[in-house]
């Protein structure tokens, strides 16, 4: 929990009433199907069909890429599902590292990934720069920082997260916590950590719900701009952000693990699509799914919908571990049908896989 000059800071934040963070729109008007019950703890842990594939999916190495710098000055490599190595001017971003076996406070029990993650930690070339968009087990990862935290980088994050990077051993001055609209520069480079608006929630424990701070983030140089959006809710600072901080050479959103029951706190791929319109378009890498079974909809649901309704959006989809390069991105292949062939889809799995509630409107300018 924070305390002493962090808990005076995040006091000091417009966002902050009640020692609690806020979002801006609570609840949006049409975010939510009403008509969709919550699901029961049971559901979310028994519940649902296809919630994994039936073995591990297509994965490259990106170590051999990884030795050369790429061409256009920008790259990402999506090592599962809100980690993506970012090379950008010749620095290195690493998001929301998650290299742990469960998205969970136990090591035997809770959401444990059905996908390896396509590299070793150890084997990750020198990082410049860790963020971490909120707490939360998928995004804040225990035996990751631990790992990390013996190494020359700095991590950047949200109000009030540096609490648990500091309890667990990373140097305070290496900690660099940022309020919605602040920005950080890495020393000695032309490389900005600027956290921007979301629409979520935090917490480890049901005591710390909302104590610490949830954001998107932009990286930019002065060639590229970068669009993390963490965990988040469809919002229209979705707008504000394009704005102030674009355009965006990639768009990076999550997609995976939501509920018509949860659209004020995560996207799924009809809002996905929304928000990359809004952000303005341009390469969009979807992240946040083919890792976890966090949600009760089918592993590849998010996947299969972006690529049927997507309706000229610009989708960046590269195997686990395949350094991608938005600036030369090429169509895309759905390699993670292969995942599923060893046993063929009935017909009403292929529905649930492709199907998205209601009809997909992108806002227009």
């Amino acid at each position: 929990m924070p305390a002493g000059a962090r808990l005076e800071r995040l006091r000091a934040s417009p966002r902050f009433a009640q020692e609690r963070f806020r979002n801006l729109y609570p609840i949006l008007p049409g975010l939510r199907d009403a008509s969709a019950p919550m699901p029961s703890l049971r559901e979310f842990l028994c519940g649902g069909e296809r919630r994994q594939p039936p073995s591990p999916l297509p994965s490259v190495s990106p170590l051999e890429t990884w030795r050369k710098p790429p061409g256009s000055g920008l790259r990402a490599t999506w090592l599962g599902h809100s980690t993506v190595l970012i090379e950008i001017d010749g620095r290195r971003v690493l998001t929301d590292p998650v290299w742990g076996p469960r998205a969970s406070p136990s090591r035997f029990v809770g959401p444990k990934r059905f996908q390896p993650v396509p590299v070793a930690l150890a084997a990750l070339p020198p990082v410049d720069v860790v963020l971490v968009s909120h707490d939360h087990y998928d995004h804040l990862d225990y035996p990751t920082i631990r790992a990390l935290r013996s190494q020359d980088v700095r991590f950047v994050t949200s109000l009030g997260v540096g609490a648990h990077l500091e309890s667990w051993g990373v140097n305070p001055e290496r900690i660099f916590e940022l309020d919605w609209w602040e920005s950080w520069t890495l020393p000695g480079a032309e490389v900005t950590v600027t956290a921007a608006p979301s629409q979520h929630f935090s917490g480890r424990t049901v005591k710390s719900r909302n104590t610490t701070l949830w954001s998107s983030l932009v990286i930019g140089s002065p060639r590229h701009r970068v669009f993390f959006s963490g965990d988040t809710g469809l919002t229209d600072e979705y707008r504000s952000i394009r704005e102030r901080l674009g355009p965006f050479d990639l768009i990076m959103l999550e997609v995976g693990a939501w509920h018509p029951a949860w659209g004020d706190m995560h996207l799924g791929p009809e809002n996905a699509l929304k928000a990359h319109a809004l952000l303005g378009g341009g390469p969009f890498l979807p992240i946040h799914w083919g890792t976890f079974a966090l949600a009760m909809h089918a592993w590849d649901q998010p996947a299969e919908a972006l690529l049927a309704h997507a309706a000229g959006a610009q989708l960046l989809m590269p195997r686990l571990g395949e350094p991608a390069e938005p600036a030369t991105a090429k169509d895309v292949e759905p390699w993670w049908r292969m995942g599923a062939a060893e046993r063929p889809r009935t017909l009403r799995e292929t529905l649930l896989a492709s199907a998205v509630p209601g009809s997909i409107q992108v806002p227009m300018d």
